[in-house]
């Protein structure tokens, strides 16, 4: 069976299935190129295997049902923590599981101005450059929803609005009230009438949008395209260009070659993959020269509250309606998107919140106290009703000592290190304050008092940019000092921004995929 894959002459071998490498994979074999596609965890597409808890740490039921065979392992602070939430290892990679919120970045997250400075001078390519990729984005990934009542750019691919649910339509009209400019979050799928809106989980049916429905199934309709699956790449051999990557497969060891690669592993992966294809050409990993790879990792700060719509309102149905920039961007601070995560607040969010607010209070030594916290939600809940949980995504920013480390001898254990700086701390209590302010008129509850990473949000590991001493990639995404070795996943971005990263990964995967096009019609 793994003759025929080897024995091919592909034009292009596309290393990961997710948003990135869906994308990239679709793009390329829409243009009539022959297209490898690897995936080190299974396809679940047309199966219905239940979900496991993330806390499983039977490495091969893990593989199995979608995840990375183990935790991630992290030391935060000088502090050794495992970490169980999920990183997908399946077919469509991560997004098989996220919410399918695809929110367009701002201008000033891409764009350096006197009105609003950006922290590091600006990305390589502005804004403008960008904007017909995302609008191709929203169109292929199905995105529906409203435009920024703040914003001025347009979305001329999203689809209508949805309907929303009695209790999100008390909350707009509250928000509005207050001054607020709430407008329907961009989801990715194609919300037939029976739609189970399966956001935060795997879709049975190809109704969300993810990388697997939007990426793969397109590039295997082509026919220009394939899909090898359960297969681990554990090293790249490259010189001045890729010559051939080493894999396993049920046991067997074997190589792959092609005329180009796409690297779309992940923020963590895919730094950890070049680190460990050390040579003698690539003494410290491919890209390496500058001790660049995996440094400057970033992920979203998650400000998580509940926010009670106020009496007579009741939840009827689960929806990830609405969203705000309201903080966005607030007199020079850069803070971020806050939106709806779709679930209501009952008595154990509640009491969650509680107990935390009480371990930093000035009662916490008083601990019979906190058996009488079990009771209040009892209380509070039949007279509010529940509350919608929102989260506020705090934009972090690179620091080259947060890094992903690598062991050649556990190629599957990720692991990194990363410190929360003073800037950082510093911007989210200021960012929690006019979270605060701006839902000063709702009942509302914080649910943690402590910083929150969201760490299904890695990226930054293999930045790009012009200089070759300062970036591991070209604008185009290209390896600098590799020919035929690209990258179109999160790792590209030299800031994290102030929203979800995956409408920004699919878009500037079809760049540099139309780049890599080009180069190759060019040649021939």
């Amino acid at each position: 069976m793994l003759d025929a894959y080897r024995e091919r002459d592909w034009d292009v071998i596309v290393i990961g299935t997710g948003v990135g490498g869906g994308s990239a994979a679709r793009r390329l074999a829409e243009a009539g190129l022959s297209v490898l596609m690897l995936e080190k965890g299974p396809d679940l597409a047309g199966t219905d295997k239940a979900e496991i808890e993330t806390m499983q740490t039977d490495p091969a039921a893990r593989l199995d049902a979608g995840m990375w065979p183990y935790p991630l392992e992290a030391r935060i602070d000088g502090r050794e923590s495992q970490l169980h939430g999920m990183l997908g290892s399946c077919v469509g990679g991560t997004s098989t599981f996220y919410a399918a919120t695809l929110e367009r970045p701002e201008p000033h997250d891409l764009d350096d101005s006197p009105q609003r400075p950006h922290p590091t001078g600006g990305w390589p390519l502005s804004y403008a450059e960008m904007t017909p990729y995302f609008d191709e984005a929203e169109k292929n990934y199905l995105i529906s929803g409203e435009t920024d009542p703040l914003s001025a750019v347009p979305s001329p691919a999203l689809r209508a609005a949805r309907p929303v649910t009695d209790v999100d339509a008390a909350l707009r009209r509250a928000f509005e009230k207050a001054g607020l400019h709430p407008y329907q979050t961009h989801i990715a799928a194609a919300f037939p009438p029976d739609c189970q809106q399966c956001f935060g989980r795997r879709c049975l049916r190809p109704c969300k949008m993810d990388g697997r429905s939007a990426g793969v199934q397109p590039a295997l309709r082509t026919g220009n395209a394939q899909l090898l699956d359960r297969c681990n790449v554990t090293r790249i051999e490259a010189d001045r260009r890729v010559t051939r990557i080493h894999c396993q497969r049920a046991g067997q060891d074997f190589t792959l070659s092609a005329r180009h690669y796409v690297l779309a592993g992940g923020g963590l992966a895919s730094p950890s993959l070049l680190l460990r294809s050390a040579s003698e050409s690539w003494p410290t990993g491919i890209g390496n020269r500058h001790d660049l790879v995996g440094r400057n990792l970033m992920f979203h700060l998650s400000e998580m509250l509940a926010i009670w719509p106020g009496r007579g309102a009741r939840s009827d149905a689960p929806s990830r309606a609405l969203s705000l920039r309201d903080l966005y961007h607030v007199q020079g601070q850069r803070f971020g998107l806050i939106q709806s995560m779709g679930i209501d607040a009952g008595y154990g969010e509640v009491l969650y919140a509680l107990n935390q607010m009480f371990e930093q209070s000035s009662l916490r030594r008083l601990r019979p106290l906190r058996h009488g916290l079990r009771l209040l939600p009892y209380g509070i809940l039949p007279i509010l009703g529940p509350a919608k949980i929102f989260v506020g995504v705090l934009e972090d920013l690179p620091y080259s000592e947060n890094r992903v480390l690598c062991d050649p001898a556990q190629p599957d254990r990720l692991r990194f290190e990363y410190q929360l700086h003073d800037e950082l701390l510093h911007r989210r209590a200021a960012f929690r304050k006019e979270m605060k302010s701006a839902f000063r008129a709702h009942r509302r509850i914080f649910f943690s008092q402590m910083p929150t990473l969201n760490f299904a949000h890695p990226c930054g590991t293999l930045r790009f940019g012009d200089d070759a001493r300062k970036s591991v990639l070209d604008r185009d995404c290209r390896v600098h000092g590799i020919e035929n070795l690209i990258v179109a996943d999160s790792s590209f971005m030299p800031t994290s921004n102030g929203c979800n990263p995956s409408l920004t990964i699919a878009a500037n995967a079809y760049r540099v995929t139309d780049r890599l096009i080009d180069r190759i019609r060019h040649t021939a």
